[in-house]
């Protein structure tokens, strides 16, 4: 009789499932077992096996899709924001560096004491002498990295890695107007997105993909001399990069939140797109101020241009090889589509690591 009563709820009224909880739920455990896959596709590769190409379904990817990746993303780059304590630094710097393979022996400032937070050392500078430019070649590697792809564009599909491919019309949007460039189409074009781009007879559309890992250098320049007219900005998922889901996914640059850049060099038209990743909702271009990724809503399919022609500059962005063009917060994956003459010829292999300023290909 001494004993009080225990009242309980119902179990139902104590935890209630949510569809957001079982799509984050479901959703991340996919996407730890797609990590696991990943993990053994890679393990092939090193052993010189050929994985055959095994694209997703329309499950599979709306699955991936309902993790809140962009979510993450922003949560992860406020967790990068945060000082750490001085005595903290070192040891977590150094799990870092020991993951992913990092040479800090390149960095400007090799003290792990140095940096702040992670942000800080994510984009360190390194040494003016650890990547010298290629002066011989007419188009340099942009990045540190390892390239997916690369060779000519056909029939208006692009590789993303062997045997899978993007719409080339999809990724980069619709065509800029011929006002916002300050080159004048080529009477040889003709009525394909591809053709359309192409603005000199005897020439080719050309691309390049590289992939950049967590432990490579998070900035990026300018791949040769050129000039940027045009800005397209297209929010979107921030699907991992990494080259086992680029060859699971169809079109996974084309899902994925991007910054196209794109103007003209010597020989014609030429862009250069950053495309973003899962924790890499950050894109910055050192010289576009109005830029602001990963914003918290977006309307799906929509974008938004900006032209660096005006009346007080008619002639755009003027960009040097090998100068500072912006950065990641992380590693992601930078995509160059370009035109040149048909002898164009590319110094790859796909598949080979690749440093900023190493020779991608010349006339």
């Amino acid at each position: 009789t001494d004993r009080k009563k225990l009242h309980t709820a119902p179990v139902g009224q104590v935890f209630r499932l949510r569809p957001f909880h079982v799509l984050v739920a479901t959703g991340g455990g996919y996407a730890g077992y797609r990590k696991y896959e990943d993990y053994k596709l890679e393990q092939l590769e090193k052993r010189g096996i050929e994985v055959p190409v095994k694209l997703a379904s329309e499950w599979e990817v709306a699955l991936y899709k309902s993790v809140p990746t962009r979510l993450l993303s922003r949560a992860w780059g406020r967790l990068n924001q945060v000082e750490l304590p001085t005595w903290l630094r070192k040891p977590v710097y150094s799990l870092y560096i020991w993951t992913f393979g990092v040479n800090m022996k390149e960095a400007a400032v090799e003290d792990l004491h140095h940096y702040r937070n992670l942000s800080e050392f994510f984009r360190r500078k390194l040494k003016p002498q650890a990547r010298p430019v290629c002066g011989v070649h007419s188009v340099i590697s942009p990045s540190d990295g390892k390239i997916l792809n690369f060779g000519q564009v056909k029939n208006c599909e692009v590789e993303q890695v062997k045997g899978v491919t993007y719409s080339l019309e999809s990724f980069l949007g619709p065509r800029v107007s011929t006002e916002e460039l300050h080159f004048s189409q080529g009477e040889f074009s003709g009525n394909s997105f591809q053709q359309q781009l192409v603005t000199k007879e005897g020439n080719e559309l050309y691309h390049c993909v590289i992939y950049l890992a967590p432990g490579d250098y998070h900035c990026f320049h300018s791949p040769t001399d050129w000039t940027v007219s045009h800005r397209r900005h297209f929010p979107g998922s921030l699907m991992s990069v990494n080259p086992g889901v680029a060859r699971w996914i169809k079109e996974l640059f084309c899902h994925n939140e991007r910054v196209v850049l794109t103007g003209d060099w010597k020989h014609g038209f030429f862009s250069l797109t950053a495309v973003g990743a899962t924790n890499v909702g950050s894109i910055r271009i050192y010289f576009d101020q109005d830029l602001h990724t990963n914003s918290p809503s977006y309307s799906k399919g929509s974008y938004n241009d900006f032209s660096f022609i005006s009346n007080n500059n008619k002639e755009g962005i003027p960009m040097r090889k090998g100068e500072h063009l912006g950065e990641f917060n992380l590693g992601s994956t930078i995509v160059l589509i370009f035109e040149a003459p048909k002898d164009f010829k590319f110094n790859l292999k796909a598949g080979q690591k690749i440093r900023f300023g190493e020779a991608l290909g010349s006339l």
